[in-house]
């Protein structure tokens, strides 16, 4: 078997996320390359939540509607999900709770609430009762299985081995999932892999609010905090999240703040003060459905034109989104690096799907990450904060030196940084950070803006964004297509997606929102689009899905 798709459902709060981290750890373990797809209520406790893990002999990063098993802790998972199944998919439910009725599958019913209870165990720990069924019927060796338990559970071990031992003693083998013979990749979510590439491009500070689906950067970071002597911050409000960030890089460090589209908003005066007073701060924005708290849980492409257009005046800004791990990595070191060579902020575009899903890692994959280095006073000249240069970036220095007064203003100032409300210097000051841009755009031109795959020699294409690249990529290799993806939104490469589309004659273009944000984008570019397929229900594109929508394209 070289590919094989699980559903495990249950009540939010009963560990459903850990146990498909545990199921994908075990499948990783036998080679199977994985994606998780989560998807959860905005609730701490009650309602429906399930993940689908997808194990393949090749990398995949989207999952599919019809499974090949569902493991089924409460009634709620057959009844929503029995669609999903195929002629020949099994069923492992605890038969102590759910009722199996008016479907053909085989089922393996095992009393998991009773083994639970007779062990003196904690309710969660029917998960692990049925991952251990689910091994059994899979024919998966128990070596196995107490390999990944070991490592994915550092409390009360004997027990959980003991419960996943009654349920692979309850269970009978229905299907054998063989060993693929790979090596394991590490697996990670965007968001782990994001904060590594902050922390890969010399970041010093995080300082973030939670707010989903950006929140699990900052528990990340702060577990990573000791490793690599980092600040990581949670203040008060998203207000105080940037007001931070912009005492932090007045100081010299190299800082990043993490939020969503809510609490995006409360930043922007915060984001403008980075644009006149050239403080460089990285921002992670999370998408996900609005407008105002929308589905707080859920995904969405909906924040491209308010991070394009957020905040008063005209400055310059860097605009990312990255698809999969490998690039959030390699995007926000890049960000971090660009955004203090340029003294600009940087916004770096995820959203749930991409952030939250998991994946395997291969940083070998990826391109070197080249060193940005900003450019410091050299003490040689009387120190100006914002001296007008060539290009528009100023030497730095940081307080405290005493040779040098470090003086910022959101104001507008003359070059040492002191209030000005002269014309001649209000229009150079102006001209002088906007020349930014321009220098920018060509260090981009050495970086890969813009990415293309599947068949290289078809006129027709999928041209996508951020999360929405793995189910692009994976139809149009099955469909014959081409797909475009540019990763750098602003400024936009317009010499490298140009390259992309040569002798291409249809364009589609896949988004997650209702209005085309990315073909608004592209128009203002001079690029027009032939046909948008457009999904905007908070949750992201099957593979069966966005074939379907292709079909006679």
């Amino acid at each position: 078997m070289n590919e094989v798709s699980f559903l495990i459902g249950g009540k939010a709060g009963f560990g459903i996320d850990k146990s498909g981290t545990v199921i994908a750890g075990i499948l990783n373990r036998m080679g199977y390359r994985i994606y998780i797809y989560r998807d959860y209520p905005s609730l701490i406790r009650g309602g429906h939540t399930f993940s689908i893990i997808r194990a393949s002999k090749t990398r995949v990063a989207c999952h599919l509607n019809k499974v090949d098993i569902i493991l089924a802790l409460n009634q709620d998972t057959f009844n929503f999900h029995k669609a999903r199944l195929k002629e020949d998919s099994l069923i492992i439910s605890d038969s102590d709770v759910v009722k199996i009725e008016g479907v053909s599958n085989r089922v393996i019913g095992i009393p998991i609430t009773g083994m639970v209870k007779e062990e003196n165990a904690a309710e969660i720990m029917r998960n692990t009762c049925v991952i251990g069924a689910l091994c059994k019927a899979a024919g998966i060796s128990w070596d196995i299985l107490d390999e990944i338990f070991r490592k994915e559970f550092t409390k009360e071990i004997d027990i959980n081995l003991k419960i996943a031992r009654r349920g692979f003693d309850a269970a009978r083998e229905e299907k054998r999932i063989e060993g693929l013979g790979q090596a394991p990749l590490a697996m990670l979510t965007g968001n782990q892999a994001a904060g590594l590439g902050l922390i890969r491009g010399g970041l010093k500070t995080y300082i973030s609010y939670p707010m989903t689906p950006s929140s699990p950067i900052l528990h990340f970071l702060a577990e990573m905090a000791p490793d690599f002597g980092l600040k990581v911050i949670h203040p008060e409000s998203e207000i105080g999240v940037v007001l931070m960030a912009l005492g932090a890089s007045y100081m010299g460090e190299r800082v990043a703040v993490g939020t969503s589209g809510g609490g995006f908003c409360l930043m922007t005066e915060g984001l403008s003060f980075s644009g006149m007073s050239e403080l460089p701060v990285v921002f992670i924005v999370g998408q996900r459905p609005g407008p105002s708290t929308g589905l707080p849980t859920y995904s969405a492409q909906t924040e491209l034109h308010f991070v394009l257009n957020a905040g008063q005046g005209e400055f310059v800004r860097l605009v990312v989104a990255p698809a999969d791990p490998e690039e959030a990595y390699y995007w926000s070191a890049v960000s971090l690096a660009l955004s203090q060579k340029y003294q600009i902020p940087g916004i770096i575009l995820t959203d749930k799907n991409m952030g939250e899903g998991t994946f395997n890692f291969d940083l070998s994959s990826m391109g070197e990450i080249r060193e940005e280095p900003p450019l410091l006073w050299d003490r040689k000249s009387e120190y100006k904060r914002y001296l007008d240069t060539e290009n528009g970036v100023s030497p730095l220095a940081f307080v405290p030196d005493r040779n040098a007064i470090v003086k910022v203003n959101s104001y507008e100032h003359d070059e040492y940084g002191i209030t000005a409300e002269d014309q001649q210097i209000t229009t150079r000051m102006n001209d002088k950070r906007l020349r930014k841009a321009t220098y920018l755009a060509k260090d981009l031109e050495g970086y890969p803006c813009v990415k293309t795959y599947g068949n290289k020699d078809s006129s027709t294409v999928l041209l996508c964004w951020g999360s929405n690249k793995g189910v692009c990529v994976e139809a149009a290799e099955r469909s014959g297509l081409k797909v475009v993806q540019p990763l750098v939104l602003w400024p936009f490469p317009v010499k490298q997606f140009q390259d992309a589309l040569q002798g291409v004659k249809k364009l589609i273009c896949v988004e997650n929102n209702a209005t085309g944000q990315l073909t608004r984008l592209l128009k203002a570019q001079g690029f027009g689009t032939d046909k948008q397929i457009l999904k905007y229900d908070g949750r992201p594109f099957s593979l069966d899905e966005l074939q379907e929508r292709l079909s006679g394209v």
